[in-house]
């Protein structure tokens, strides 16, 4: 089965975001715009089992980031520029202004997160609120990296490897990665979805995908860091509303300490833990919708 089995009644657009390079994205449902970003190794797919109850609140834009999913899939430049957060937040902003969206809320995953988070930076009149699932800053991450959270996030440190080895070991058994990243956190396999799982699967299977996945986080680890130090020195912060949700029972728990790191870089910060792992929104639907929705649909003030 393929996605479209898992949003009934949503409608596919693709989205020139520059000159030969789309966003894939699913609207549907009515209301305030909210936009959603997935992680890694995923795709759009992950908001399968919260979007019937979000888009009775609100009209979804489900995206597949830069090279993930069906999004178009540049290849990466010595700098990994077209994979810098700074691009892919751009990438969104087209997208919801193309759709007539000035302004809208944002709920993010993992690696959607980390560009949600340069989204709202980059672009604050754009972003009226927005909920971040199991991240800390990736500054914060990277500097306060210890053994255990290494041996934990073993792909951080692998994917950033110089082309094209880290892609040719992906590449040679997509399944078999998706299973041990996704397998290896608290919950094992067991939150996802058949259909889903073999949309991941799928999406990680295309040409450029691995390389695409590589260089978001080759991004990460240099350009990406070179313009949060720069927030850090001249105080550029968040400005919208946050609320922080992070896995009892995962790596962020663990390792950091997610509200101080966010209060760091943000202004007006909230949040808790949701009990289970690091794939929120697949592990725990219930939790988040009851935590993310009152925060959603309140007013700013």
């Amino acid at each position: 089965m393929t996605t479209p089995d898992l949003f009934p009644g949503f409608i596919t657009h693709h989205i020139e975001t520059e000159p030969n390079h789309h966003i894939r994205v699913r609207v549907g449902g009515q209301g305030a715009p909210l936009l959603l970003l997935h992680g890694h190794p995923q795709t759009s797919a992950i908001w399968h089992k919260v979007a019937p109850v979000l888009a009775q609140h609100f009209t979804l834009v489900l995206a597949d980031l830069r090279g993930y999913g069906d999004s178009s899939k540049p290849s990466g430049a010595p700098d990994h520029a077209n994979y810098s957060k700074r691009v892919m937040a751009r990438d969104m902003l087209r997208v919801m202004q193309h759709l007539g969206h000035a302004q809208f809320s944002v709920l993010a995953h993992d690696r959607g997160a980390r560009v949600a988070h340069r989204l709202a930076v980059d672009h604050p009149a754009a972003v009226r609120r927005m909920v971040l699932l199991d991240i800390a800053p990736t500054l914060a991450m990277y500097e306060q990296t210890t053994e255990a959270f290494a041996r934990a996030y073993w792909h951080w440190f692998f994917l950033i490897q110089p082309s094209p080895l880290p892609e040719r070991l992906i590449e040679a058994d997509p399944a078999a990665y998706l299973r041990d990243v996704m397998g290896g956190r608290s919950a094992g396999l067991s939150p996802f979805d058949a259909r889903a799982f073999a949309e991941y699967t799928r999406a990680l299977s295309l040409p450029g995908a691995a390389h695409s996945m590589c260089e978001d986080y080759r991004a990460a680890a240099s350009i990406d860091l070179e313009h949060d130090r720069h927030d850090r020195d001249n105080g550029v912060r968040v400005s919208a509303p946050l609320l922080i949700l992070w896995g009892r029972d995962g790596v962020v728990q663990r390792c950091f300490q997610p509200l101080d790191e966010w209060r760091r870089v943000a202004d007006d910060v909230r949040g808790e833990t949701v009990p289970c792992g690091h794939y929120i929104p697949e592990e725990a639907p219930d939790a988040l919708l009851a935590r993310a929705l009152p925060f959603l649909t309140a007013p700013n003030v």
